[in-house]
């Protein structure tokens, strides 16, 4: 019996010690873990808790263009607070302040006397002057801090492609958005230690970390000729009332977006934040986020794919339509080009002519330099939003489908992918992908970030660059690309007019006009697409539309880049205006021969009937090769 009770009296007592042991060890490990693993979290949270943080907002970096020019850059601003607790006399400090800031000093007053409060924001966006006439007061309570405010240089310009801040700072679209990280700055703040009521504590010594600005960004984008293309979309949006227009000019050579423009658009210094259709309809980079079923542009694609397949006839005949599947599909002249080489079918965009380049190469063909191009897929520019476009799956295209995809129809694409897809056409077919930021550096100037032009992919051969180079060459000089001409100089390019669909059914009266135009700029070829959306009225045709546009800019950037013209014997040191002659209410071969007369090439609506409309007016001086339009019925 004793020996049992000795056993229990032994076993309570090692139970004891363990427990004794592992509280002892419990103990031992929070103190270890306070003290050591701990103790700098500790140490932050005392600090927290005995000190009043002030921030210092860092300036956001510079946005620059190619030349240097500054399109966006930060000034700092001051915000002023106040701590009831540490001052004396809230009148006579309400007063000082009004008198320096204008505000008024009896609702100052009420603000300052309140209690139970540790800070007070008295106002904000103060100029670097009244900052210092504060200062000068020495006043104890009061206390600045730094902030950055965002400025736009050129206000409506770039307005998609900069983007914009919020209230805070941080970018909310574009470049603002797409590069926050580098252009954001390191913030800094002011820590003054106080006591538990937050009043400062004699022994304090205020300690000031400095901001850190964010990084120069500089752009692909060139002030100048982003100016050319600025001032064409805001003329053809108002020209032709339409719902939009916008225009990008890319180097072929790299992929280096040179301009990007849009219209409407809004003040970037004054945000439309209580107007959300409006803010959203102007931040959208239409040439980055909207898909479109491009028309003939897309016809310089097909010509690429059948040369370089060897597709092409000798000859084509275009009578106004084809018969594909038991679906007959319109040429966009409904009497027909007749008969006509592949070169003049170019210059003639007949439809016909690209449905059976389309069918002879043959789907599986034609997808498969689709893909080459980059079609239905993102380009990997760096501008937020990008779409893909919109392409039929592969084995659900019918001859019909492919042969309307052949003259750009029943396929969509976004505008940046039609031209960076273009701009491997002319450059001997290498694809790059386009960019808009060249370069990023620290405010030490160390590079952070460089662009990099790599070839995506190979399209086309040189031979077929160089033949179709050629063609398109003589879409403007002798095609329905005349209206881009300038004399002296060799501009190629493809007019687009694309009818709009709307819940799956082509929308009366609404087109995309466009016009893809291309010239080597010195040691570059430049490539500039024009689109105007919606253009109102009878005049629709991107002949007529949008070719001029993507001449005048062609024009502006050979003068700004000092290049000469060199004249041909065609061009005879210019061309001759003529008077556009009256041709109202003739009949279509009247008004046909009136207008080869007098050296006009046009385009027309109307199979008969006399005309009811023409562009331009009858007197007034136009060129002797440009393409003019009418409608009759």
């Amino acid at each position: 019996m004793d020996k049992i009770a000795h056993f229990f009296l032994k076993k309570r007592l090692i139970i004891v010690i363990v427990l004794v042991v592992f509280l002892f060890t419990l103990l031992f490990g929070r103190l270890f873990y306070l003290q050591v693993v701990w103790s700098e979290g500790l140490q932050y949270l005392a600090y927290d808790q005995w000190t009043r943080e002030l921030p210092f907002r860092a300036d956001r970096g510079d946005i620059v263009d190619s030349n240097g020019i500054v399109l966006a850059k930060s000034s700092t601003v001051y915000t002023l607070y106040v701590r009831p607790n540490e001052i004396d006399d809230p009148k006579f400090i309400a007063e000082n302040i009004s008198s320096i800031l204008g505000v008024d000093a009896q609702s100052l007053e009420k603000k300052l006397s309140k209690t139970g409060v540790s800070e007070i924001t008295v106002a904000k966006n103060l100029s670097k002057s009244q900052m210092l006439q504060l200062i000068s007061t020495d006043i104890n309570g009061l206390y600045l801090t730094a902030d950055s405010n965002r400025y736009y240089s050129y206000g409506n310009f770039l307005t998609q492609v900069l983007g914009f801040t919020n209230s805070d700072g941080v970018g909310q679209s574009g470049i603002e958005m797409y590069y926050d990280e580098y252009l954001k700055g390191v913030d800094g703040a002011s820590y003054t230690q106080t006591d538990l009521i937050g009043r400062e504590l004699d022994s304090n010594k205020t300690i000031y970390v400095d901001s850190i600005k964010g990084m120069t960004t500089q752009l692909t984008i060139d002030y100048y000729m982003q100016s050319f293309a600025q001032k064409a979309v805001e003329d053809a949006q108002i020209k032709y009332n339409s719902k939009s227009a916008s225009c990008i000019i890319m180097s072929a050579n790299t992929g280096a977006v040179l301009a990007m423009a849009s219209a409407p658009t809004y003040d970037l210094n004054d945000i439309p934040r209580d107007d959300m259709d409006l803010l959203l309809q102007g931040s959208r980079n239409l040439l980055v986020t909207d898909a479109y079923e491009p028309g003939s542009t897309f016809k310089i694609l097909t010509s690429a794919i059948g040369l370089e397949n060897n597709a092409i006839k000798h000859s084509y005949y275009c009578g106004g339509s084809s018969m594909v599947d038991g679906q007959r599909i319109k040429c966009w002249r409904s009497i027909g080009h007749g008969s006509q080489t592949f070169e003049e079918g170019i210059q003639n965009s007949c439809n016909c002519v690209f449905m059976d380049v389309a069918l002879t190469v043959g789907k599986e063909k034609m997808y498969e330099y689709f893909d080459k191009f980059g079609l239905g897929a993102k380009t990997g520019v760096d501008i937020s939003g990008e779409a893909s476009g919109i392409m039929l799956n592969l084995d659900r295209v019918q001859n019909v489908d492919i042969a309307r995809i052949g003259f750009g129809q029943a396929i969509a694409v976004t505008p940046i992918q039609l031209a960076s897809a273009v701009c491997s056409v002319v450059n001997g077919g290498k694809i790059y992908e386009p960019y808009v930021v060249d370069n990023i550096k620290d405010i030490n100037g160390n590079i952070a970030y460089s662009h990099v032009a790599e070839i995506k992919n190979k399209t086309i051969s040189e031979s077929t660059s160089k033949t179709l180079k050629e063609y398109l060459y003589s879409v403007v000089s002798e095609g329905s690309g005349k209206n881009a001409y300038v004399p002296g100089y060799n501009i190629g390019g493809k007019t687009g007019t694309a009818q709009k669909y709307e819940n799956g059914a082509i929308a009366s009266g609404k087109y995309i006009s466009s016009f893809i135009g291309f010239s080597d700029v010195g040691d570059d070829t430049l490539v500039c697409l024009m689109l105007v959306d919606e253009p109102q009225g009878y005049v629709y045709y991107g002949s007529i539309v949008a070719a001029p546009y993507v001449g005048q800019i062609f024009s502006s950037i050979f003068n700004y880049k000092n290049i000469a013209p060199v004249y041909s014997d065609k061009d005879e040191q210019g061309y001759e205006e003529v008077i556009m002659p009256n041709i109202m209410d003739m009949s279509i071969a009247d008004a046909i021969v009136e207008l080869k007369k007098a050296g006009l090439d046009y385009e027309f609506v109307g199979e008969k009937g006399k005309v009811f409309y023409q562009f331009p007016v009858a007197g007034q001086n136009v060129r002797n090769n440009q393409v003019v339009y009418f409608n009759a019925k």
